[in-house]
């Protein structure tokens, strides 16, 4: 059974928003399962390997110091511009013009270069998304971390058991997310709080500090 089979004050316990002894007594039976099954999840903090950092830093500087990224760098800094201009009565206008573009074409700056997405940044924690759904054939995380990108973050199935995972570098902040399974069921984190989306429908919510993730 899936959170979504709950009847829906079972998915209001979960939410937290009530309590065991507050589900009318044929829902109890149904509301201690639920927690049990929330209860089984793997919740356990991930231990990243102590030279992370080293490395991630290392990939950092590389690219920082290649002859591209100098040259870039190079065309993209701001410069005076000082233009001595002999006018003749008839190249008057076509001088002017000529100098305008010159300094539009000088002091204009490109887009940044994108940032390699496998260097998580310093302000990004890795937090572990899990989600309980037996029989489903494929499962993603989507939120405000990858503007609801459906098919941005896939979750891996932990063998036949029904769990599904992945660990993802957020920023530091608060982040709204849902699960989707199958392409088109979007599910809440039953082991999150949850808040209206102001559509009809509800999202999970995650804080994450410099210290790491944290439900609200």
């Amino acid at each position: 059974m899936t959170r979504a089979d709950f009847h829906p004050l079972v998915k209001a316990l979960l939410d937290g928003e009530v309590s065991l002894d507050q589900l009318p007594s044929e829902l109890r039976g149904e509301g201690a399962a639920a927690l049990r099954l929330i209860g089984s999840v793997d919740r356990a903090p991930i231990s990243l390997r102590p030279d992370l950092d080293r490395r991630v830093m290392a990939i950092v500087r590389r690219h920082a110091a290649s002859p591209g990224r100098r040259a870039w760098q190079w065309l993209n800094a701001p410069r005076d511009v000082q233009l001595r201009l002999r006018i003749r009565p008839w190249a008057a206008w076509g001088g002017a013009l000529a100098a305008a573009a010159s300094v539009a074409l000088l002091l204009t700056r490109g887009p940044e270069p994108a940032r390699s997405p496998r260097a998580a940044a310093h302000d990004s924690v890795f937090v572990r998304f899990v989600l309980y759904a037996p029989g489903a054939r494929q499962v993603a995380v989507a939120g405000t971390f990858n503007q609801w990108d459906r098919d941005a973050a896939p979750l891996v199935p932990a063998g036949s058991s029904g769990v599904w995972s992945t660990t993802l570098a957020l920023p530091v902040g608060q982040h709204q997310y849902a699960f989707v399974v199958d392409g088109a069921r979007w599910v809440v984190d039953p082991s999150a709080p949850a808040v209206d989306d102001g559509f009809g429908r509800r999202n999970s919510v995650v804080s994450v500090t410099a210290r790491g993730a944290r439900t609200l």
